[in-house]
This record gives C-alpha cells, sequence and structure tokens, in this order.
C-alpha cells in the first residue's frame, strides 16, 4: 500500500479526468464534486495492491458511484429500456453509424447536457462513458450490471435520443426560455401561484460551494419551497443567454455574480443549478436580454 501522501498525489492527478467524468454523467457540479470525493473516500480505505490501472479503476469507481447517484434521484417517468422488445432495439442499432454517432456526442456540446437529464441513469452512463470516454462496453457493461452487449444496447438508445432531441434545436431552447421568461415574469408580480405554475412539482434547486457560502441553500426541493425562496431573494435578477441557453442572472453593473441555469421538462423548470464559482463564472459567454 502506498503511503498515504503518495496516494493523494496520484488521486489529485485523476481529478481533473473523474470530474469531467462526473460532471457529464450527474449535469451538476456540486454533485459531480461529492461523487470524486466519495471515490477519494473509497480509494483511501481500499487496499490497491493488485490494481494494475488506477486511472481505469477511479473511472469505474466514479462511475459506480454516479449510477448511483442518479438512481437516488426521483425516478424518471420515461419507460425503461427492458420495456422495449429487445428485436426492435438490435434492428434499430444495426441502422447507427458509429462514427457519426461519435461526433454527434462531442458537436452537441451544452445542450446535450439539458437532453441527458431525460435519460435512464444506466442508458446515461453508458452513454456517457462509451461516446464521451471511450471505455469499451466489457468495461460499462458490469459498471451498469449488464452483458457487454446489453449496455451496447444502452448507449445506442441513448444516443437516439440525444439525436431525438438536437434534431431541432430550437424547438427545446424556445420552450426553456419560454418557461424562464414566465419565472421571471411571475417573480417580479409577486404571484406565488403564477411561480409555482411554472415549475415542476419536484423541482430541485441545488447551489455550488460559492453559492452557498454566500447564504444560498445547498439544495432546496419542492416547488413550493424553491419559489418561496425565489421571491424572498429573488431580486435583481435578469434573463440571459448564457452559453447558448435561457438562464437567470445576478450582475450588478455588468460584473456576473450568479448564474442560475435552468433544466426544463413539458414545459416546466424542473432543476435550477445557482453558480456562483469566479472560476466557472468566467468560463460562460452572456448576453442579458432584459435590458
Amino acid at each position: 500500500m502506498p503511503e498515504m501522501a503518495t496516494l493523494e498525489e496520484q488521486f489529485e492527478s485523476h481529478r481533473p479526468h473523474l470530474q469531467a467524468v462526473a460532471f457529464r454523467m450527474l449535469g451538476l457540479l456540486a454533485d459531480a464534486e461529492d461523487a470524486v470525493q466519495e471515490s477519494w473516500l473509497r480509494l483511501s480505505r481500499a487496499d490497491i495492491s493488485d490494481i494494475q490501472n488506477l486511472g481505469g479503476w477511479l473511472t469505474t469507481l466514479v462511475a459506480r458511484i454516479c449510477l448511483d447517484i442518479l438512481r437516488s434521484r426521483k425516478a424518471r417517468r420515461e419507460d425503461s429500456l427492458e420495456a422495449q422488445d429487445p428485436a426492435l432495439i438490435e434492428q434499430k442499432i444495426g441502422a447507427i453509424d458509429p462514427e457519426a454517432e461519435h461526433r454527434l456526442a462531442e458537436a452537441v456540446g451544452l445542450a446535450l447536457m439539458v437532453v441527458l437529464q431525460k435519460l435512464q441513469p444506466a442508458e446515461r452512463v453508458a452513454f456517457v462513458l462509451h461516446d464521451m470516454f471511450e471505455l469499451p462496453f466489457e468495461q460499462i457493461g458490469p459498471i451498469v450490471g449488464r452483458s457487454p452487449g446489453a449496455a451496447r444496447q444502452l448507449a445506442s438508445r441513448a444516443r437516439r435520443r440525444v439525436r431525438a432531441g438536437a434534431s431541432d434545436p430550437d424547438m427545446p431552447a424556445g420552450e426553456q426560455r419560454k418557461a424562464v421568461e414566465a419565472f421571471l415574469s411571475a417573480l417580479r408580480h409577486g404571484d406565488l401561484d403564477a411561480v409555482v405554475s411554472v415549475l415542476d412539482p419536484e423541482v430541485v434547486f441545488r447551489a455550488d460551494a460559492a453559492a452557498e457560502a454566500r447564504g444560498t441553500p445547498q439544495r432546496i426541493e419542492g416547488a413550493q419551497a424553491v419559489a418561496r425562496r425565489f421571491l424572498e431573494r429573488g431580486g435583481g435578477l435578469r434573463l440571459a443567454m448564457v452559453n447558448h441557453e435561457a438562464a437567470l442572472i445576478v450582475a450588478p453593473r455588468g460584473r456576473l455574480l450568479f448564474v442560475f441555469r435552468v433544466a426544463t421538462r413539458r414545459g416546466r423548470i424542473f432543476e435550477f443549478e445557482a453558480i456562483a464559482d469566479p472560476q466557472r463564472l468566467a468560463t460562460f459567454d452572456y448576453a442579458v436580454f432584459d435590458d
């Protein structure tokens, strides 16, 4: 067993990759950081004397942690893969160009994160690990508890749903902006019922560590609770396009302090992510709509 300082150094060398894997699976930096930290805790307690590839071992571990997190979230309403006819799935797989699908996964960019919210946990894990990080299905299968062939089916189904979500980029963006506009209008009128009506009943509000340090709750659940929080502390919010997605920002005198990223489902907001980390804010390209 390596000395703890040496083990920690090895882990830190893999941290950027692990955070990238976790973020693409979970869609929220705070959850991704939690998953990576949990992987460190498990690594520090594990016997790694027989591990030949620490990076691969950690990637597998983080993927399993992320899968557990995804499964613990509120159950999605989409039909599961098991409810589909395997023969039909195989028939559709044969019509897909793998190289074109890989280019699609790279090209969708930030819009992909919204589409990923609609996938079943195992689909999302298989898609991210294979299409974004090029793990073979022989490694992905054990992570999601399936055979390599079944893991390939999961990724292929996810890929088709990503393509469907990306085929008309104006539609989801328009739906998202409409929901954000309605939410902001209701806030400005101080209308609790109107605010709640724009939110999914199971909406979740999450905040990164920097936002939490400024007094923002790390997590709020439910339409009533989220609506009341915004009504109490939502002054100064403005509608903006942030990295090509409608969002809410706080930017007094042009200084970007907060970004509230939004995910929508069936015309309602089901997730907010409050971001105040200066390093992340510096990467955002934004334009204000409501000056």
